[in-house]
């Protein structure tokens, strides 16, 4: 007489199998084509002091870099000084104008929406800023991946009519650090 193996085991072989297959494909996940240059951003968590950081008053901003939607969009959660303030942007390919947008919410509740532009391990973008108080309606950044394994993020701000040096970060990669929300 054959015995069938119990119906749990199999399940569990299955289930297994299945989850050996999504590891490996998590490797390498798939990124929309036009994301590809964001990789090396991508799946790192990412700590630096902003430039006017003091040892009295200290300013570091923390942002992790992720892969969204099935690989469709690049989403970034950041957070300064622990939580108090932070936003998430959600970066997407738009077929129409043919270019990568971006929408930044934040804990101050604005929001601005502007393009990338990637050339090489440099980045361009510039955002219209809505519900500023600080009077701010566009910002203008750069961020680079630098030789020694850092990443650099500057900006300008259009504040009230005149372009102002907005922040200025380097950031090394920190795998313990965490995006903090209140």
């Amino acid at each position: 007489m054959k015995t069938k193996p119990p119906l749990i085991g199999v399940i569990a072989a299955l289930t297994l199998a299945a989850a050996g297959h999504l590891t490996g494909a998590e490797e390498t996940p798939a990124l929309a084509k036009q994301l590809e240059p964001l990789r090396p951003f991508i799946g790192k968590t990412w700590k630096g002091p902003f430039r006017r950081s003091t040892p009295e008053k200290p300013m570091h901003d923390v942002a992790r870099w992720e892969r969204a939607l099935n690989g469709q969009a690049v989403r970034i959660l950041h957070s300064v000084n622990d939580g108090r303030y932070g936003g998430e942007t959600i970066i997407m390919w738009n077929r129409k104008t043919e270019r990568l947008e971006f929408t930044y919410f934040t804990t101050a509740g604005f929001f601005t929406q502007g393009t990338i532009q990637v050339e090489g391990k440099k980045m361009t973008s510039h955002e219209m800023v809505t519900g500023s108080d600080e009077g701010i309606t566009e910002v203008k950044a750069t961020t680079e991946l630098l030789p020694d394994g850092k990443m650099q993020s500057k900006s300008r701000y259009l504040k009230k009519g005149e372009w102002v040096d907005g922040h200025s970060v380097t950031y090394e990669v920190t795998p313990g650090a965490e995006v903090v929300f209140k």
